[in-house]
């Protein structure tokens, strides 16, 4: 019997935010139905806490074919920072070895385009109110008193997020000690200058909003609306900001508030650090800041969501089509809760070392002396840079569990580079010569491994870890992580092939 009101998906995704975009892409890539629930009426209203995409965002988006979109619009800088320390990114090995400046209402425009492109409906004006879960599905219903039917719902609803709370799924993690409020508008008096202050209060910040980067600096235009953030003199409530609160931080700080008025954005953030116990829980997965908030210093938190969301996003596919059993969906929380917590750990140090005080700041210029060191500067810029990441895939070969190389391949199809393959996010079998071994057999997984014939003259080199031995054959996941690394025949290949795409069309598995 027809329900009114009741529409169905396969996947509902809770927040049309950078994160909730990503995933949407994802699945849509991967042929699933999906759809986005979006309580702002209009993608124009972005928040505009996120300033820039780090090196392994923008290869993420290279992955999927769209990263010419964000360059176009972004201001490359060759360097971020830590505690006051310059890190020079230049010499990582990547294709993107910068920081691109873009606010994040580029970003969302960006990728909300992509998604329309793809087919994703966005439902805007409305908000998930509550979800009752069964064994084979999930009810939810929206603001607008209609409900959906659904395999799966992901929470992408920031960090105040409904669905995580109506989920009860704990946010454990550290109170807030401090408070700062960030905006966009008018200013009816330009301040005498422009740029990032710091005081015993905190780190505060005036700029226009459009700028661009000269030699590693940034340079503001002299006209067009100003981006405000500001550390209020105490911590902020937990409700969104008004003008009023904007205006009486500002002359804590300054002196006076400039006459800031017509205010597109506000928001507050804290230097408060939590993140979900679990990330998935039955059919209620959740990503981005629904699952992890902290300080913005670094700006890892747009990178990490985006980057949850294309891990998460061909594992819920997979299982959705009935290609991978659920459980696959637990190797989800078990590779990116630790790199979330990792964040977390790097963000607090941050806060704490910016802190005005004596001791502080001698610790501060001691982290300054290692950092300028070569070895420490390479490594944690290619920390911040998200480039070493890796997931506990267990032992062998250094590339096992970290991000594939861009290689410049010569294949069977001409030149080729990794990330082309991985434009539909469809996984692939690198063959470097293993084959003619007798050793590799991907007959039974051909419907969704792409297997490429390839050859590489160049050196393998990873981030912090320097050259590795190249390897004879690679099983590159459709996020772009390693899943097997083999030389000649390896039983272990069936097995990575069945754990992470499913049984064989023949039933093979170890």
């Amino acid at each position: 019997m027809e329900v009114p009101g009741l529409t169905e998906h396969a996947v509902v995704i809770a927040g049309g935010g950078p994160t909730g975009l990503m995933l949407a892409g994802e699945l849509a890539l991967a042929g699933v139905d999906v759809a986005i629930v979006e309580r702002r009426t209009s993608q124009d209203v972005a928040g505009t806490r996120a300033g820039g995409l780090h090196s392994r965002t923008l290869e993420v988006l290279d992955q999927r074919g769209i990263v010419e979109r964000f360059l176009a619009e972004g201001r490359p800088a060759p360097a971020t920072g830590f505690a006051g320390v310059r890190l020079d990114l230049s010499g990582l090995p990547t294709r993107h070895p910068y920081l691109l400046g873009l606010r994040q209402k580029p970003i969302e425009r960006i990728l909300a385009g992509w998604v329309e492109e793809l087919g994703v409906p966005i439902q805007r004006g409305t908000e998930v109110t509550a979800f009752t879960q069964d064994p084979a599905g999930i009810d939810i219903q929206l603001s607008d008193a209609t409900t959906i039917r659904a395999a799966y719902l992901v929470g992408c609803d920031g960090g105040r997020s409904f669905v995580r709370k109506a989920a009860g799924i704990a946010f454990p993690g550290t109170e807030p000690t401090t408070s700062s409020i960030i905006a966009e508008g008018e200013l009816t008096t330009d301040p005498p200058e422009w740029g990032i202050r710091r005081d015993g209060l905190g780190v505060h910040a005036l700029g226009r909003v459009e700028y661009a980067v000269r030699d590693g600096e940034i340079v503001y235009a002299d006209h067009g609306p100003v981006g405000v953030m500001v550390t209020e003199p105490t911590v902020g409530g937990a409700t969104e900001p008004t003008l009023d609160d904007l205006r009486a931080a500002l002359i804590a700080v300054y002196g006076t508030d400039y006459g800031i008025h017509s205010p597109t954005s506000i928001t507050r953030f804290t230097d408060a650090a939590r993140q979900a116990a679990d990330y998935r829980k039955g059919r209620v997965l959740l990503a981005g800041d629904a699952a992890h908030i902290h300080p913005p210093d670094g700006g890892q938190g747009l990178q990490t969501g985006l980057q949850d969301a294309v891990d998460l996003g061909w594992k819920l596919a997979q299982v959705v089509k009935g290609t991978s059993p659920d459980t696959l969906l637990d190797s989800y929380h078990a590779e990116r809760h630790p790199v979330a917590a990792r964040v977390l750990r790097h963000a607090l140090a941050a806060v704490a070392l910016r802190r005005e005080d004596d001791r502080t700041t001698a610790l501060r210029d001691t982290m300054a002396e290692l950092l300028e060191m070569d070895e420490p500067r390479r490594r944690f810029a290619a920390t911040l840079a998200g480039l070493d990441i890796r997931y506990d895939l267990g032992d062998g070969h250094p590339l096992l569990g970290r991000r594939m190389p861009d290689l410049d391949l010569e294949t069977t199809r001409g030149p080729m580079r990794v990330f082309t393959l991985l434009h539909g996010a469809r996984p692939v079998l690198l063959d470097f010569g293993a084959a003619g071994g007798g050793g590799i057999d991907i007959a039974a997984w051909a419907d969704r491994v792409q297997l490429v014939h390839a050859t590489f003259a160049g050196a393998w080199e990873l981030p912090a870890l320097g050259a590795v031995a190249p390897p004879a054959a690679v099983l590159v996941r459709p996020d772009g992580y390693v899943a097997w690394v083999g030389d000649g025949v390896q039983s272990e290949l069936t097995e990575a092939l069945t754990t992470w795409f499913g049984e064989g069309s023949d039933g093979r598995h170890e």
